[in-house]
């Protein structure tokens, strides 16, 4: 057992929240997955803002890891004490009811893991562009046709899943896509009805359809076996 879980309680689920200078999104992320029986750990990968001591004074452990997502997800999970595993981006949210809902389907022995339904944050008086209406669209259609659900979507799994795939994959880019595809082989993926809302922000700089068409791009070439370092390359520039 590694050093960091041995003489902690365990817990029924375990949020594991990678984060890099995300002070001004950490509180809501952290507030969103604490709930009963739930530990959450934001796993720092040497912040330069305030994102450790706004994690700290919402209710969560901070891990310290190399930066690096996938780096990041494997440092939590050494530390994390739960049977039950949620990943979850430091600018998104967990709906009400997440554990339970988690719990209820990996209850099935035929489920490897799991996401939520993609959805974005709304303003204020509950509108949303429609451009980002429509990258909601081709996340639900992505699921329904593939079963691929992205990172930004809170993938779950229990932990003995998590070894019998082989761990976090460290790769540069699109660890999320390596999970899945493992869970795939092991068993069935489910997208739960509960969403998780994620900032819009990702999309904002190149723009809603540009940005999914770019991902879309990035996916086609992860599956068609394209080197991981070139694509990580042209996703970035």
């Amino acid at each position: 057992m590694p050093a960091a879980r041995c003489y902690r309680a365990a817990v029924p689920v375990s949020v594991v929240i990678p984060a890099l200078d995300e002070a001004d999104r950490i509180g809501a992320a952290v507030a969103s997955a604490r709930e009963p029986g739930v530990e959450v750990l934001v796993v720092d990968g040497g912040s330069r803002d305030a994102t450790g001591a706004r994690a700290r004074a919402a209710g969560a452990r901070v891990v310290a890891s190399p930066a690096g997502r996938a780096r990041q997800l494997a440092t939590g999970v050494e530390a994390a004490t739960g049977e039950i595993l949620v990943f979850l981006h430091a600018d998104s949210r967990l709906p009400a009811g997440f554990a339970a809902a988690v719990e209820g389907a990996l209850s099935d022995p035929s489920v490897a893991g799991g996401a939520f339904r993609f959805r974005f944050e709304r303003e204020a008086d509950g509108r949303l562009a429609a451009a980002l209406r429509v990258v909601e669209w081709g996340a639900r259609l992505r699921v329904a046709l593939f079963a691929l659900p992205y990172g930004d979507q809170g993938l779950f799994c229990r932990r003995v899943t998590l070894a019998a795939a082989g761990g976090i994959p460290q790769v540069p880019i699109m660890e999320d896509l390596d999970l899945v595809r493992a869970w795939k082989r092991i068993g069935r993926v489910v997208t739960l009805a509960l969403a998780v809302e994620t900032s819009p922000r990702r999309y904002q700089g190149r723009g809603p359809l540009r940005t999914m068409l770019r991902n879309w791009g990035a996916a086609l070439a992860f599956c068609a076996g394209a080197d991981r370092v070139r694509v990580a390359a042209w996703y970035r520039r």
